[in-house]
């Protein structure tokens, strides 16, 4: 049985009924209460129900953390990613699902991540994720069947050494990463056309990112792409660049309103040129070792600042709260708040901030423990803002 609603076993029924009495208690919090939703979650973990759940509940903070529930109206990406990140939504393949065509060539992955932060280009493609998984939701009522998943469609013309440059590919990880996590089944199939023959070195390096399931969605199309194209989607939703008859309202064969095509970053966006960050502390890293600030918070809503760079190489970063007071614990004895991630601080200097909903013991650590040759001399600042207190009528306002 295919696991998918109508087509269930049994045991998949029963592990759907199971499922749904496990996550009751955040049922309402869910971005689509379906049973189609749930059983990507089941699909993704092979019905394990107990594995789905973790997954799912997971996601959910992923979602609160990142306030994804709000990001196609609350947050909008650096001027930089938005004029020089390639790709784009354009039409619909012949079942009705959401075309997303992503364009390598043009792309410039150093320049960006000289421009803008890692953690804002991730979120950037949190914030496309949102908007093919409304425009599903869309296309589902406009057909009257359930659309849940995207055609990918990869232009791989001028691929190169640039693209696989370790922080490039690093990066594209995360994202890789990411998307597997928090939106299982969201893929019907992955086009790759105009593949050059550096793209096997390219596809080894992104390969460990990808389940076993999206590999076998990857479909290598040769010199006949054009008419390959065709049989995934047809004429009048595909771009004329592509072999098909769709064009902007203007006449532009390319769907420059839909599609980016990127290109190189000019230097003026280059924050490392530009910014000059001035920094509390300096400290150096062992090799192996890591580096733990403790912050105590005594009021609920306080809001812990940071700003940190590298110097030569990357650096991991993540928060952590104490789960016992007056005790010394081990990272792994603490509750994480923030996973550790590797940061790309030589390039780009990195900030955030946490709102620390309960008072206690946070815990910011640099993370040096997978650098078995080099240590790492790292730049930081670090505060926590007090809330403030509103006057209660103004607080009834709110």
């Amino acid at each position: 049985m295919s696991g998918h609603v109508g087509d269930l076993s049994l045991n998949q029924a029963a592990a759907l009924a199971q499922f749904c009495e496990r996550i009751e208690d955040v049922y309402a919090q869910l971005p689509n209460q379906s049973d189609h939703y749930l059983l990507r979650w089941l699909r993704a973990r092979s019905f394990n129900v107990l594995k789905a759940e973790a997954m799912l509940r997971k996601h959910l903070e992923f979602r609160k953390r990142l306030k994804v529930d709000a990001i196609l109206e609350d947050w909008k990406p650096p001027e930089v990613i938005e004029h020089y990140v390639s790709g784009g939504m354009c039409g619909y393949d012949r079942e009705g699902s959401p075309v997303w065509y992503d364009i390598i060539g043009p792309l410039d992955p150093k320049g960006l991540l000289m421009s803008a932060t890692k953690q804002d280009y991730i979120k950037t493609k949190i914030r496309d994720c949102e908007l093919l998984r409304r425009e599903c939701l869309r296309q589902s009522e406009k057909l009257g069947k359930t659309v849940e998943s995207i055609t990918l469609i990869y232009d791989c013309e001028d691929l190169g050494l640039k693209h696989i440059w370790k922080p490039a590919v690093e990066t594209y990880g995360e994202i890789l990463t990411m998307f597997e996590e928090n939106y299982p089944e969201g893929l019907k199939r992955v086009l790759i056309i105009k593949a050059p023959k550096i793209f096997p070195i390219a596809y080894n390096l992104i390969k460990p990112f990808l389940c076993e399931e999206t590999r076998r969605k990857i479909v290598i199309i040769g010199s006949n792409w054009k008419e390959v194209l065709q049989k995934y989607v047809a004429p009048d939703q595909l771009p004329v660049v592509y072999g098909g008859t769709l064009t902007d309202p203007n006449g532009n064969p390319y769907c420059k309103t839909m599609i980016k095509y990127g290109g190189v970053v000019p230097k003026s966006y280059y924050i490392k040129d530009s910014v000059d960050v001035q920094y509390e502390k300096c400290i150096t890293i062992s090799r192996s070792s890591d580096h733990q600030l403790e912050c105590e918070v005594l009021v609920p809503n306080c809001l812990l600042r940071w700003q940190f760079a590298s110097d030569g190489s990357d650096i991991g970063f993540g928060i952590y709260m104490k789960t016992k007071a007056g005790v010394k614990q081990k990272i792994t004895e603490m509750q994480e708040v923030l996973p550790t991630t590797r940061y790309n601080a030589h390039l780009v200097p990195e900030d955030g901030s946490y709102t620390c909903e309960e008072p206690g013991i946070y815990v910011l650590r640099f993370d040096n423990t997978y650098s078995i040759l080099q240590s790492k001399k790292i730049s930081f600042t670090v505060d926590v803002v007090l809330p403030e207190i509103l006057p209660q009528n103004m607080e009834e306002q709110a």
